[in-house]
């Protein structure tokens, strides 16, 4: 019996995510009484993860498994799981672990609870705590198969270090051509900044902005704070930025410790896509936006005054 996490990677090095479902799993594992394992495709050096509590990594390298493919990942962690007698698998909830989760669910005949946001606050029954209503409130699901999938919602259990001594075996699954499905032709990647899925602080603007031409204060303001940048939806379908960047409950779900909205009204689908962040700051002229109702901090201005200010005293603030 053991607990599997995945521990998702990009171009062989982990995401933050992964050490934070590692340090998840782990303490599932103790809440337990077993051991965690967990499974890597394509990762560089896996023994990272024993900095978290992994006391065994099955790691699998397969060049047909560089780009993530959700049927193709889902055999691997079924087959994982499987093999380490696993009764609780552990995923994250970023775009690719709310796709690959429910059909690892299906291949293990588990229950499957998303967006889940502390430890069980039981294990017989198995009973886990998750977001609902986009974040706007919580409940408690009682998970009653053999084996369980938890989805750990993003900067909910945060990452804690747990150093083990692990060990690190190499794993081939079987995974045939009939197991990928859809097939990638090609993938094309931005280098350079600071990714949504990882960022911890993020700088969003919107249609206040009124063109793609003052878009480098919400940059520069990003640069400062080692931020990721990002937009509403109306400022990617004007072509002002990538939809890449489009946040909300149509593009990208944020829960960022810091969520800094500049010329963005709030609208409901925004706000639903953007309310699991911790804090949010709201800058705006019109003091009767939406946002400001949902925002922990304020401030009614016009942004072309305001960023610069601000940009000003964090780099004072940094430097002092």
């Amino acid at each position: 019996m053991s607990v599997l996490v995945f521990a998702d990677s990009s171009e062989g090095k982990f995401k933050k995510s992964a050490f934070e479902v590692v340090s998840y799993g782990k303490k599932v594992a103790e809440l337990l009484g077993s051991n965690v394992v967990a499974l890597t495709i394509n990762a560089t050096d896996a023994s990272e993860l024993y900095a978290y509590g992994a006391e065994k990594v099955v790691a699998v390298s397969n060049d047909n498994l560089k780009n993530f493919n959700g049927k193709a990942y889902a055999t691997v962690v079924q087959q994982a799981a499987q093999k380490e007698g696993a009764t609780v698998v552990v995923i994250d909830s970023s775009v690719n672990g709310l796709y690959l989760a429910p059909m690892v669910a299906i291949h293990l005949e588990a229950g499957y609870a998303s967006n889940v946001v502390a430890l069980p606050s039981t294990t017989s029954p198995f009973t886990v705590k998750r977001k609902a209503f986009s974040s706007k409130a919580f409940n408690n699901t009682v998970i009653t198969t053999d084996v369980k999938v938890v989805g750990v919602a993003k900067n909910s259990y945060g990452v804690h270090e747990n150093a083990v001594a692990g060990t690190t075996e190499n794993f081939e699954p079987t995974v045939s051509d009939a197991s990928f499905g859809v097939t990638s032709v090609s993938v094309e990647k931005t280098s350079g900044t600071i990714t949504i899925a990882d960022a911890d602080i993020v700088v969003s603007g919107g249609r206040g902005l009124k063109g793609p031409e003052n878009w480098g204060m919400v940059e520069e303001l990003a640069t400062v704070l080692g931020a990721a940048t990002a937009c509403s939806k109306p400022v990617s379908d004007l072509g002002w930025r990538p939809h890449n960047e489009h946040v909300g409950q149509t593009g990208k779900p944020v829960a960022a410790n810091l969520y800094i909205a500049i010329g963005i009204s709030g609208a409901i689908q925004h706000l639903a896509g953007i309310n699991a962040s911790k804090v949010k700051v709201v800058i705006n002229t019109d003091p009767e936006a939406p946002f400001f109702k949902a925002a922990d901090y304020g401030i009614v201005g016009d942004a072309f005054e305001v960023v610069p200010k601000l940009i000003e005293k964090l780099k004072a603030f940094k430097q002092a």
